[in-house]
């Protein structure tokens, strides 16, 4: 039952993928969705899986960043270079975040892990000739995948980057899909909904938390690293709290505890910032509206509002058949 789960989750993340080339005109915004989604799902990991709510995932995402174009800036390095050192420095960085934070709990957690966010974000300010300070680091290449020096294939366009990136996140859910279902995932649910008992039965619940921080970590700062490409920047904005709270929004619009939920969220999240921002300079101001009804009516998230769905339609269909059947008694009467 459960491989048919991961299975029918795996095909719904292959699904997105296929028809975002169909749906959208953008191979940009289409490769931000997925890139989001990806640091959506990190952030799930922590805040739907271990109950910990991180202010944090900012300066992951904004460290990928800066570590993938300094490494593609002056040392040239090839793809697949530059994606892992913004993995190895998301984890790194984690590792050092989470082993202070995870020390706390509730509002104490949340305030560490906004104060580490606001002092990378003025290291990053502040290190001019590493970062760029304001300006951050500006005419990032975007180099193609290649093997022993033969280019295996171009990805100069948005929509051959779209393939790239597309790729590196099926891959990733499949990985991330199976950790949460694997024996570690359910030990995090287990910390998530009673820490004391977890404990109590064996589980060295701080080693499990700070194990979650730096996968969750190494996700976010690949996904910082992706963004950096595509845009061809890595801005001090990347490393900004607002950042955090972004992804935070993103991992609680589409629902907490299902790793789908995150790529719905952030799929409706940069598709309405997206749309909202055409139509009104403000648009800032209709997207606070929209976390709102959120907040009132989605506490599952849009996610939570599907499956509330699926099992009404379920019933329906199982009434409907219950009264079309006929006992046999009755029908010979």
């Amino acid at each position: 039952m459960k491989h048919l789960v991961h299975h029918r989750f795996t095909v719904m993340a292959a699904v997105v993928v296929l028809a975002l080339p169909l749906l959208l005109a953008s191979g940009s915004l289409a490769s931000e969705l997925l890139i989001f989604a990806l640091a959506a799902m990190a952030c799930n990991l922590l805040l739907g899986y271990t109950g910990l709510m991180s202010f944090g995932q900012g300066i992951f995402y904004g460290l990928g960043s800066y570590a993938s174009g300094l490494l593609l800036l002056h040392l040239k390095a090839p793809l697949s270079l530059a994606l892992g050192g913004a993995m190895a420095v998301g984890a790194l960085v984690a590792a050092f975040v989470g082993w202070f934070a995870i020390r706390q709990r509730g509002v104490y957690f949340v305030m560490l892990t906004l104060a580490f966010s606001q002092m990378f974000y003025f290291l990053a300010y502040s290190l001019v000739d590493i970062t760029g300070g304001d300006n951050g680091l500006l005419d990032i290449v975007r180099p193609s995948p290649a093997l022993m020096g033969t280019v295996l294939f171009d990805i100069g366009s948005p929509w051959r980057y779209y393939t790239l990136v597309a790729g590196i996140f099926l891959v990733l859910f499949v990985l991330l899909q199976r950790l949460s279902e694997s024996r570690f995932g359910r030990t995090l649910l287990a910390i998530r909904d009673n820490e004391a008992r977890a404990a109590a039965v064996g589980y060295d619940v701080r080693a499990f938390k700070l194990a979650a921080f730096v996968v969750s970590g190494a996700v976010t700062g690949l996904a910082g690293g992706l963004h950096a490409m595509l845009s061809g920047i890595a801005p001090l904005s990347s490393i900004e709290y607002h950042v955090s709270e972004t992804i935070l929004l993103m991992t609680v619009i589409g629902g907490t505890g299902k790793l789908f939920a995150s790529v719905i969220g952030a799929a409706a999240y940069v598709l309405a910032s997206d749309w909202l921002s055409s139509i009104w300079p403000r648009w800032m101001m209709l997207l606070g509206l929209l976390l709102i009804a959120v907040a009132l009516y989605m506490q599952k998230g849009i996610w939570g509002v599907l499956e509330r769905a699926a099992r009404s339609l379920r019933g329906n269909a199982g009434d409907r058949m219950a009264a079309t059947t006929v006992e046999p008694g009755k029908e010979q009467a």
